[in-house]
């Protein structure tokens, strides 16, 4: 039979570092908690009292999701026109071009330009804080591009840089967060940090002489927030309920339920990859086949059409996982071929080393090979899998194949 503990192995697109991982999350508290525009009470807070505009930034938000970045920034530029000394307009305006980063991690060539338009930000932010401390609109729209600034560099890597955002943005939204702590959007920000900062300490005890500095998280508020959030926010909803998936599917092992809030986003934003790729990957880890097969078929059938977002690697992961499913239908040949397209792909990806998409592809290539009688070219496979990173354990399965065929 299949090796169980390979099944619902994902190999990783991009290997991240512990210190990525943390700074990002105290990022995420920082810029997340600004989705609360226009949904508090003048007591609370000092929005735009502007229906239009509270319509024109919904628009746009829902584009962005979308990946209909040319709509997003004419609905944007329209929020700059109407108040261009507002924070508002810039600021979704510069989260396009962060979901345009994100669908090509690897492509540097927005860095600079995304950099300004946050930077564009914070200068605004500060001269509206030099009239008012506690101004709301003004500490939200700066901790949030400072988070947003601080999360790209943990991307490229740029440690101490990042660090240093993370740690000027915190206290801004923490004292934004006291100044509205009823709004459900809020709820976002302060649920992701009780969240993370009760969770992550327990998963990697090596943070936690960082957390003697911060403040205590609570993992079952934290929860109860982003749900709240995911029910009655205004614009945050949408963010509440990816970080559920996050959570459900990840630290809570629950994927049954983080199932429920993948399939609001795919229905809402059916063209936005990260969304249908967590949706897969749920399907994956509940050992959904036939729901996992069918999504990743639409994924490579949007890949085909070049739609936004759905490039390469995403094609590659379809590949390994349509390939899978076949694998356990007993329908070889087709998963033969997947598992083959699966390789060709990772080659042009993995520049610096082999990914764990690649890694599996070829063991499992070797497995059908040795299921089909052809034990010349099982070994060959194996023998390749041995020169590769070992993924999992996958140099301990090539071994075991490589000595006695493989057999259902």
């Amino acid at each position: 039979m299949l090796e169980t503990q390979l099944l619902t192995k994902i190999p990783p697109i991009q290997t991240r570092t512990l210190f990525s991982e943390f700074h990002s999350i105290l990022c995420r508290f920082a810029l997340t908690v600004i989705f609360c525009l226009g949904a508090t009470s003048q007591v609370e807070a000092q929005w735009l009292d502007d229906v239009e505009t509270d319509s024109l930034v919904l628009k746009g938000i829902r584009a962005t999701y979308r990946l209909e970045f040319d709509k997003a920034e004419k609905t944007f530029q329209s929020v700059i026109v109407k108040h261009p000394t507002h924070p508002i307009g810039y600021f979704f305006d510069a989260m396009i071009d962060w979901w345009r980063i994100q669908i090509d991690i690897q492509n540097e060539s927005r860095d600079k330009l995304f950099y300004r338009k946050l930077q564009k930000v914070i200068t605004m932010c500060d001269e509206m804080l030099d009239r008012n401390e506690e101004d709301i609109t003004a500490l939200f729209f700066k901790g949030g591009a400072i988070g947003f600034h601080g999360r790209l560099l943990a991307i490229r890597k740029e440690w101490i840089n990042a660090a240093r955002d993370g740690k000027n943005a915190l206290p801004i939204v923490t004292n934004a967060a006291r100044l509205a702590p009823r709004n459900a959007d809020i709820n976002l920000g302060t649920g992701i940090y009780n969240y993370y900062a009760a969770v992550l300490p327990d998963a990697y005890p090596v943070l936690k002489p960082f957390m003697l500095f911060l403040p205590n998280g609570d993992r079952a508020k934290g929860l109860d927030q982003l749900k709240h959030a995911s029910e009655n926010a205004r614009y945050a909803k949408w963010e509440a309920r990816y970080f559920l998936v996050q959570a459900y599917s990840g630290y809570e092992n629950q994927p049954s339920v983080a199932l429920r809030y993948a399939r609001d986003l795919v229905d809402e934003f059916p063209r936005n990859p990260v969304f249908q790729r967590n949706l897969g990957r749920i399907y994956v880890k509940l050992g959904n086949w036939t729901s996992a097969a069918k999504t990743y078929k639409e994924i490579r059938a949007k890949c085909a059409s070049n739609i936004t977002g759905y490039d390469r690697s995403m094609e590659r992961e379809a590949a390994y996982y349509i390939g899978y499913d076949a694998m356990l239908r007993k329908d070889f040949g087709f998963a033969l071929n997947n598992f083959v397209r699966c390789d060709e792909l990772s080659r042009a990806l993995d520049t610096e080393r082999q990914s764990g998409f690649m890694v599996m592809a070829n063991l499992r290539m070797g497995m059908l090979h040795d299921i089909q009688d052809q034990r010349s070219y099982a070994v060959r496979q194996y023998e390749k899998v041995l020169r590769m990173n070992n993924f999992s354990n996958s140099h301990e399965l090539a071994k075991r194949y490589k000595r006695k065929a493989y057999s259902l």
